[in-house]
């Protein structure tokens, strides 16, 4: 691997509100270890873009609403920095309209008082598509403590190292979907068919068969992932949703919004969900999110 470059630093700016909680919540509860690592006001994860890699280090900034990304790359993958600042942005959400978002859902007497509670929420999303993909097929039907047990797994058989590493920061990289595909993943902590549904969406993803982008709609991509056996709408939903930031994506099978607080002690049918939901369009994703929000005071399965 070639050499580590000295640090570039960039201030990523958004528009207020945004708040460094929210993300440091989502993320303290999803942190792969050995690939993400996150401090009281730090963020850093190693970066694979295409051959090459890396790691960024994120902060937020008290004097200014903006982010400070600092990028840690090695030499051959300097041509890839540009698109990488716009996946850290839209990792974190950072041009999102929050006015207009607040004032869409906000017509809605049920969402008024979450968007009162916890102004200007955004969405935070994948930095990695295949890895949100990934992330999305083991959590099914488990809890996402659970679910980042059995990653963490994956990272520490199959992940390569992360050259050039640092002690205090990421020390590998996640897998790439040919290792996933060729692993043998006996004793992994999955049922047998949710690892061969794992290792057919690696298989196709690594073979180019399965086309994990947004630029034809996320409807596209949900009906490409529910082509896939074992692959259902909740899933494919969800990776839309987390991957690629898509904010009209919402799985509305999905128990975190289910079982919501808002719906009181007996809760919402999928159906009846997807319903009250279409007036939340075009943003439903933003909605989910608040949705999540309230039921995180309670279970943490789902969001």
């Amino acid at each position: 691997m070639s050499a580590i470059t000295s640090p570039t630093r960039l201030l990523l700016p958004y528009q207020p509100p945004w708040d460094w909680r929210q993300f440091h919540g989502h993320f303290a509860l999803r942190c792969l270890p050995g690939v993400e690592c996150l401090g009281e006001q730090v963020y850093r994860r190693s970066v694979r873009l295409g051959e090459a890699s890396g790691w960024i280090d994120v902060r937020p900034q008290t004097d200014r609403p903006a982010l400070r990304l600092e990028l840690h790359l090695a030499t051959d993958a300097a041509p890839h920095a540009p698109a990488l600042v716009q996946r850290v942005r839209r990792m974190f959400d950072l041009d999102a309209e929050p006015g207009a978002i607040a004032a869409h859902l906000g017509a809605d007497p049920l969402l008024r008082p979450l968007l009162d509670a916890w102004p200007g929420l955004r969405l935070p999303t994948a930095f990695d598509p295949f890895e949100q993909a990934v992330r999305a097929i083991v959590g099914q039907q488990v809890t996402v403590k659970a679910a980042v047990t059995i990653t963490r797994r994956l990272v520490e058989r199959f992940g390569e190292p992360l050259g050039n590493a640092v002690a205090d920061g990421p020390q590998r990289l996640f897998p790439s979907p040919r290792a996933l595909a060729e692993a043998d993943l006996e004793g992994i902590g999955m049922p047998g068919k949710r690892v061969a549904t794992l290792q057919r969406f690696a298989a196709a993803v690594a073979a180019g068969e399965l086309a994990l982008h947004v630029e034809d709609g996320a409807q596209a991509l949900v009906a490409r992932l529910c082509a896939l056996p074992g692959i259902g709408p909740w899933t494919a939903e969800y990776v839309a949703l987390r991957a690629f930031g898509e904010a009209d994506a919402f799985p509305s099978a999905d128990l975190g919004l289910l079982k919501s607080p808002v719906w009181g002690a007996a809760g919402i049918s999928a159906r009846e969900l997807q319903r009250r939901a279409q007036a939340w369009s075009p943003w439903r994703a933003y909605a989910a999110v608040y949705l999540w929000q309230a039921y995180s005071l309670g279970n943490r399965l789902g969001g």
